[in-house]
Order: C-alpha cells, then sequence, then structure tokens
C-alpha cells in the first residue's frame, strides 16, 4: 500500500509529480494524510482533508456527494473505512482554538479547515482502528523549541487506541510511540514516499527523485 505524506498539488509542478508518483509505483491502494488539493488520482485514495484544500469540494465529500462522479478518492472525516484489510479512521483539519466549541455548521469560508470539538467526539466513538489519520500531531512528537502538537489528538489516541498513527501537515519525518501506538509524521510526497505492509504493519520510507530535474 502507497502513504504519502503533504501533496499540495495546487501546485502544478507538486500536481505533476504526485501523478508521477502514482504512475510509477502503481499502487492498488493508497493512504493520504492532508494537503492533498488535487481529487482526481488514478487509483484508489483514502485521505483526511489538511488545512489547505478546496473546502468546496470537501465539504461535498463530508455529505457524502461525488463532486467527481464515482471518484477513486475518499474523505475520512471522523468516519473508518476497511482499505487492504485494514480498518483506517481519520480527523479531518486542524485545530483553531477559537472555532473548536463552534458547529461545524457555523464554521464559513477557509475556516471549514478546522476541526471542532463534534469531529473529535465522532471520532472517539470509532473502534476496532489499526491505522489513524491526523494531520495534527500529538504532543511529544516534534519540537520547534516549543511542542505543536494538539492534546486533542494525544486524548483520540488513548481512547481509540490505533496500532499505527500517520501524521501529516509539519513536513517532517519523525517517529515516536506515544500511548502505545506507534506514531509517525511524514515527510511530504515531493520528498519521500512510503509503503505499508498490510499485514505487520511495517512502514517503509522511500526517497525519490520524482520532479527533482534528474530524471
Amino acid at each position: 500500500m502507497l502513504v504519502l505524506g503533504d501533496a499540495h498539488a495546487a501546485d502544478p509542478a507538486r500536481r505533476e509529480t504526485l501523478l508521477e508518483l502514482y504512475q510509477r509505483v502503481d499502487p492498488d491502494r493508497v493512504l493520504q494524510v492532508g494537503d492533498l488539493e488535487h481529487y482526481d488520482l488514478p487509483a484508489p485514495t483514502w485521505f483526511i482533508a489538511g488545512n489547505n484544500e478546496d473546502f468546496d469540494v470537501i465539504e461535498s465529500m463530508r455529505a457524502n456527494e461525488r463532486p467527481f462522479g464515482e471518484s477513486n478518492v475518499h474523505l475520512l472525516a471522523s468516519t473508518a473505512a476497511t482499505v487492504d484489510g485494514l480498518r483506517v479512521a481519520g480527523l479531518s483539519g486542524n485545530y483553531a482554538p477559537t472555532k473548536y466549541d463552534l458547529p461545524r455548521s457555523e464554521l464559513a469560508g477557509e475556516r471549514r479547515r478546522h476541526f471542532t470539538r463534534e469531529d473529535v467526539a465522532r471520532a472517539r466513538e470509532l473502534e476496532d482502528v489499526d491505522v489513524f489519520l491526523t494531520h495534527e500531531a500529538p504532543t511529544g512528537l516534534l519540537s520547534y523549541g516549543y511542542d505543536p502538537g494538539c492534546e486533542h489528538v494525544d486524548d483520540l489516541l488513548a481512547a481509540i487506541g490505533p496500532d499505527l498513527c500517520l501524521v501529516g501537515h509539519h513536513h517532517k519525518h519523525r517517529e515516536a510511540e506515544i500511548a502505545g501506538t506507534r506514531v509517525v509524521s511524514l515527510a511530504p510526497a515531493w520528498e519521500r514516499y512510503y509503503t505499508l505492509d498490510s499485514e505487520t504493519l511495517a512502514l517503509e520510507a522511500h526517497d525519490h527523485d520524482i520532479g527533482s530535474g534528474d530524471d
């Protein structure tokens, strides 16, 4: 299974890199951790929304509409799906303390990028999760002289107990064990891709030269 970090594929060069990566790896299934920004993909892809997306498209997907017809791309928004025998769940969006307690219906425009207390509560009820996708990191994973982690993600890891948590947003590869879960912050898709063994949950990183000008 192919696993990808942030893509930022609204940028033409990064979209070209993303699509070439799909072509080169030729995956059967793909997991992606947000800031995708391109939703017409050649292989079945399960992703979470990040803080950079086309939020009209994301809201259509939240409503179980199909803005691209029978699309390969599936949004995980406090929901779960069975992917190659794994139960994969995700929390879409990033955290803003001033918006967290609002109903999602009151978020407008770019503010639709945030997750809310309601979203976290729904995610907390998910069961038997093998892999959890989140755009925000838990605490204890990254440091910039301060810890950028989100305690609401900590609470979700403790509540649902996934075996593996994959994190986007930070564009850095970092690993830690947190609350009994292996947590991996993923490098962006234009630098590295990952493969996941669905039986063992072994995650392998692969550097690539797609989009580097070396081909």
